[in-house]
Protein backbone atom coordinates (compact mmCIF):
# COMPACT_ATOMS: atom_id res chain seq x y z
CA UNK A 1 0.00 0.00 0.00
CA UNK A 2 2.58 2.39 0.59
CA UNK A 3 4.59 2.16 -2.65
CA UNK A 4 0.99 2.82 -4.31
CA UNK A 5 0.23 6.11 -2.45
CA UNK A 6 3.35 7.55 -1.80
CA UNK A 7 4.20 7.66 -5.85
CA UNK A 8 5.64 10.74 -6.75
CA UNK A 9 6.09 12.02 -3.10
CA UNK A 10 9.18 13.25 -1.69
CA UNK A 11 10.76 12.30 1.71
CA UNK A 12 8.17 9.77 3.59
CA UNK A 13 7.03 11.28 6.96
CA UNK A 14 7.02 9.27 10.28
CA UNK A 15 4.16 9.39 12.16
CA UNK A 16 4.29 9.76 16.06
CA UNK A 17 1.52 7.56 17.96
CA UNK A 18 3.24 7.51 21.54
CA UNK A 19 -0.98 6.21 22.81
CA UNK A 20 -1.26 3.52 19.96
CA UNK A 21 -4.60 5.14 18.61
CA UNK A 22 -5.94 3.67 15.44
CA UNK A 23 -4.19 5.71 12.68
CA UNK A 24 -6.41 7.70 10.54
CA UNK A 25 -5.30 9.39 7.21
CA UNK A 26 -7.27 12.30 6.03
CA UNK A 27 -6.49 13.54 2.00
CA UNK A 28 -7.09 16.45 0.84
CA UNK A 29 -5.23 19.36 -1.74
CA UNK A 30 -1.60 20.51 -1.42
CA UNK A 31 -2.72 24.16 -2.13
CA UNK A 32 -4.10 24.80 0.92
CA UNK A 33 -5.64 23.35 4.27
CA UNK A 34 -9.18 22.95 3.39
CA UNK A 35 -11.85 23.44 6.20
CA UNK A 36 -12.21 19.54 5.53
CA UNK A 37 -9.26 18.43 7.25
CA UNK A 38 -9.63 20.83 10.66
CA UNK A 39 -13.52 19.43 10.73
CA UNK A 40 -12.43 16.19 9.97
CA UNK A 41 -9.63 15.81 12.11
CA UNK A 42 -11.69 16.90 14.90
CA UNK A 43 -14.01 14.11 13.96
CA UNK A 44 -11.83 11.25 14.09
CA UNK A 45 -10.18 12.03 17.55
CA UNK A 46 -13.20 12.39 19.13
CA UNK A 47 -13.90 8.79 17.61
CA UNK A 48 -10.91 7.90 19.64
CA UNK A 49 -8.02 8.24 16.39
CA UNK A 50 -5.31 10.15 15.46
CA UNK A 51 -6.22 12.08 12.29
CA UNK A 52 -2.85 12.36 9.64
CA UNK A 53 -2.91 14.94 6.85
CA UNK A 54 -2.71 13.38 3.16
CA UNK A 55 -1.88 15.04 0.17
CA UNK A 56 0.20 14.81 -2.81
CA UNK A 57 3.22 16.72 -1.38
CA UNK A 58 3.01 15.18 2.24
CA UNK A 59 4.56 12.07 1.94
CA UNK A 60 3.16 9.07 4.32
CA UNK A 61 3.69 5.39 4.06
CA UNK A 62 0.09 4.89 3.49
CA UNK A 63 1.37 0.97 4.86
CA UNK A 64 1.28 3.29 8.60
CA UNK A 65 -2.32 3.76 8.33
CA UNK A 66 -5.16 1.59 9.35
CA UNK A 67 -8.04 3.74 8.01
CA UNK A 68 -8.74 6.24 5.21
CA UNK A 69 -11.02 8.96 4.57
CA UNK A 70 -11.29 10.21 1.18
CA UNK A 71 -11.96 13.98 1.67
CA UNK A 72 -14.22 16.72 -0.18
CA UNK A 73 -13.18 19.45 -2.65
CA UNK A 74 -13.04 20.07 -6.39
CA UNK A 75 -14.64 18.27 -8.81
CA UNK A 76 -13.30 15.20 -10.47
CA UNK A 77 -11.59 15.51 -13.92
CA UNK A 78 -14.38 14.47 -16.19
CA UNK A 79 -12.14 12.32 -18.13
CA UNK A 80 -11.61 9.60 -16.08
CA UNK A 81 -15.12 8.73 -16.17
CA UNK A 82 -15.82 9.26 -19.69
CA UNK A 83 -17.89 12.48 -18.42
CA UNK A 84 -18.66 15.72 -20.88
CA UNK A 85 -15.41 18.00 -20.83
CA UNK A 86 -16.63 20.68 -18.31
CA UNK A 87 -15.78 23.99 -16.94
CA UNK A 88 -14.91 23.42 -13.73
CA UNK A 89 -12.02 23.07 -11.68
CA UNK A 90 -9.63 20.28 -11.73
CA UNK A 91 -6.69 18.73 -9.69
CA UNK A 92 -5.29 15.81 -11.82
CA UNK A 93 -2.28 15.72 -9.29
CA UNK A 94 -4.76 15.28 -6.49
CA UNK A 95 -7.32 12.80 -8.58
CA UNK A 96 -4.46 10.36 -9.54
CA UNK A 97 -2.98 10.60 -5.63
CA UNK A 98 -6.55 9.92 -4.23
CA UNK A 99 -7.20 6.95 -6.99
CA UNK A 100 -3.86 5.54 -5.87
CA UNK A 101 -4.53 6.02 -2.26
CA UNK A 102 -8.31 3.74 -2.55
CA UNK A 103 -6.40 1.53 -4.73
CA UNK A 104 -4.21 0.52 -2.03
CA UNK A 105 -6.93 0.65 0.58
CA UNK A 106 -8.82 -2.03 -1.20
CA UNK A 107 -6.06 -3.99 -1.76
CA UNK A 108 -5.20 -4.68 2.01
CA UNK A 109 -8.96 -3.96 3.30
CA UNK A 110 -8.33 -0.89 4.78
CA UNK A 111 -11.81 0.81 6.42
CA UNK A 112 -12.25 4.12 4.44
CA UNK A 113 -15.30 6.57 4.48
CA UNK A 114 -15.52 8.79 1.17
CA UNK A 115 -16.59 11.97 1.96
CA UNK A 116 -18.63 14.09 -0.69
CA UNK A 117 -16.01 14.01 -3.79
CA UNK A 118 -14.29 11.35 -2.09
CA UNK A 119 -17.91 9.22 -2.24
CA UNK A 120 -17.68 10.08 -6.09
CA UNK A 121 -13.64 9.14 -6.72
CA UNK A 122 -14.56 5.93 -4.98
CA UNK A 123 -17.57 5.04 -7.34
CA UNK A 124 -15.22 6.33 -10.28
CA UNK A 125 -12.50 3.81 -9.21
CA UNK A 126 -15.09 1.47 -9.01
CA UNK A 127 -15.88 2.32 -12.50
CA UNK A 128 -18.49 4.16 -12.30
CA UNK A 129 -19.51 7.51 -13.62
CA UNK A 130 -21.40 10.92 -12.54
CA UNK A 131 -23.58 13.59 -13.05
CA UNK A 132 -20.96 16.38 -13.85
CA UNK A 133 -24.31 19.02 -13.07
CA UNK A 134 -27.13 17.88 -11.21
CA UNK A 135 -28.56 21.38 -10.71
CA UNK A 136 -31.06 20.75 -12.97
CA UNK A 137 -32.82 18.17 -11.62
CA UNK A 138 -32.94 19.24 -8.49
CA UNK A 139 -37.39 19.82 -7.82
CA UNK A 140 -37.92 18.75 -3.92
CA UNK A 141 -34.41 19.80 -2.84
CA UNK A 142 -33.04 22.95 -4.19
CA UNK A 143 -29.74 23.68 -4.98
CA UNK A 144 -28.74 26.40 -2.20
CA UNK A 145 -25.94 24.88 -0.67
CA UNK A 146 -26.38 24.13 3.10
CA UNK A 147 -23.86 23.32 6.09
CA UNK A 148 -26.51 22.58 8.47
CA UNK A 149 -28.64 19.70 8.31
CA UNK A 150 -31.61 20.71 6.27
CA UNK A 151 -32.21 17.91 3.60
CA UNK A 152 -33.97 14.46 4.30
CA UNK A 153 -31.40 11.35 3.85
CA UNK A 154 -33.81 8.31 2.62
CA UNK A 155 -31.73 5.57 4.13
CA UNK A 156 -31.60 1.83 2.33
CA UNK A 157 -33.10 -1.26 4.55
CA UNK A 158 -31.04 -3.46 5.82
CA UNK A 159 -27.33 -1.72 4.62
CA UNK A 160 -24.67 -1.04 6.39
CA UNK A 161 -25.50 2.97 6.94
CA UNK A 162 -29.02 1.55 7.99
CA UNK A 163 -27.63 -0.49 11.16
CA UNK A 164 -25.02 2.73 12.29
CA UNK A 165 -27.74 5.10 11.55
CA UNK A 166 -30.14 3.21 13.44
CA UNK A 167 -33.22 5.26 11.84
CA UNK A 168 -34.97 4.64 7.95
CA UNK A 169 -34.55 8.81 7.58
CA UNK A 170 -32.12 11.23 8.99
CA UNK A 171 -31.28 15.19 7.90
CA UNK A 172 -28.25 15.84 6.26
CA UNK A 173 -26.36 18.77 4.55
CA UNK A 174 -25.30 19.68 0.93
CA UNK A 175 -22.16 21.18 -0.76
CA UNK A 176 -22.08 19.36 -4.34
CA UNK A 177 -23.44 20.35 -7.67
CA UNK A 178 -22.11 16.88 -8.32
CA UNK A 179 -23.56 13.29 -7.88
CA UNK A 180 -23.25 9.54 -8.23
CA UNK A 181 -25.09 8.74 -11.48
CA UNK A 182 -23.86 4.89 -12.30
CA UNK A 183 -22.63 2.64 -9.83
CA UNK A 184 -19.45 1.08 -9.61
CA UNK A 185 -19.17 -2.50 -9.34
CA UNK A 186 -19.73 -3.93 -6.05
CA UNK A 187 -21.40 -0.67 -4.80
CA UNK A 188 -24.61 -0.66 -3.85
CA UNK A 189 -26.57 2.90 -3.11
CA UNK A 190 -27.62 2.99 0.55
CA UNK A 191 -29.33 6.62 0.70
CA UNK A 192 -31.12 8.74 -1.61
CA UNK A 193 -32.30 12.24 -0.96
CA UNK A 194 -36.06 13.74 -1.64
CA UNK A 195 -35.29 13.98 -5.43
CA UNK A 196 -33.60 10.34 -5.83
CA UNK A 197 -30.38 11.92 -6.25
CA UNK A 198 -27.53 9.41 -4.81
CA UNK A 199 -26.37 9.97 -1.56
CA UNK A 200 -24.75 7.27 0.29
CA UNK A 201 -23.07 4.01 -1.23
CA UNK A 202 -21.15 1.42 0.30
CA UNK A 203 -19.59 -1.94 -0.71
CA UNK A 204 -21.27 -5.09 0.63
CA UNK A 205 -19.11 -7.69 2.68
CA UNK A 206 -15.69 -5.80 2.41
CA UNK A 207 -15.79 -4.63 5.63
CA UNK A 208 -16.07 -0.72 6.11
CA UNK A 209 -16.53 1.47 2.89
CA UNK A 210 -18.79 3.70 2.70
CA UNK A 211 -19.02 7.08 0.97
CA UNK A 212 -21.16 9.59 2.14
CA UNK A 213 -22.29 12.87 -0.30
CA UNK A 214 -22.51 15.47 2.17
CA UNK A 215 -20.03 16.34 4.98
CA UNK A 216 -21.20 14.33 8.26
CA UNK A 217 -17.48 16.42 9.80
CA UNK A 218 -19.56 19.50 9.66
CA UNK A 219 -22.25 18.85 11.87
CA UNK A 220 -20.55 16.47 14.74
CA UNK A 221 -23.53 17.75 17.23
CA UNK A 222 -25.78 14.77 15.23
CA UNK A 223 -24.93 11.71 16.91
CA UNK A 224 -25.99 9.89 13.44
CA UNK A 225 -22.95 11.46 11.80
CA UNK A 226 -20.54 10.87 14.92
CA UNK A 227 -21.51 6.78 14.26
CA UNK A 228 -19.77 6.93 10.82
CA UNK A 229 -16.45 7.97 12.31
CA UNK A 230 -16.65 6.01 15.14
CA UNK A 231 -17.23 2.73 13.39
CA UNK A 232 -14.40 3.58 10.73
CA UNK A 233 -12.19 4.16 13.74
CA UNK A 234 -13.26 1.11 15.29
CA UNK A 235 -12.87 -0.88 12.41
CA UNK A 236 -9.89 0.58 11.92
CA UNK A 237 -8.27 -0.94 15.56
CA UNK A 238 -10.26 -4.17 15.66
CA UNK A 239 -8.24 -4.78 12.07
CA UNK A 240 -4.93 -3.18 14.50
CA UNK A 241 -5.23 -5.65 17.09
Amino acid sequence: MAAAACAGMKRPRRIRNRHRRPVIGITGPDKHIAWGWWFGSLAVRMAGGLPVRLTPGRATRVGQLDGVIIGGGDDIDPQLYAGDPGTGHYDAERDRFELAVIDAALKERRPMLGICRGAQLINVAHGGDLFADLRPMRVQTGNRRLILPRKTLNIRRGSRLAKLIGQPQTRINSLHHQAVRRVGRGLQVSGRDLDGIVQAIEKPGRGFLIGTQWHPEYIPQRGTQRRLFKELVREAARLRS
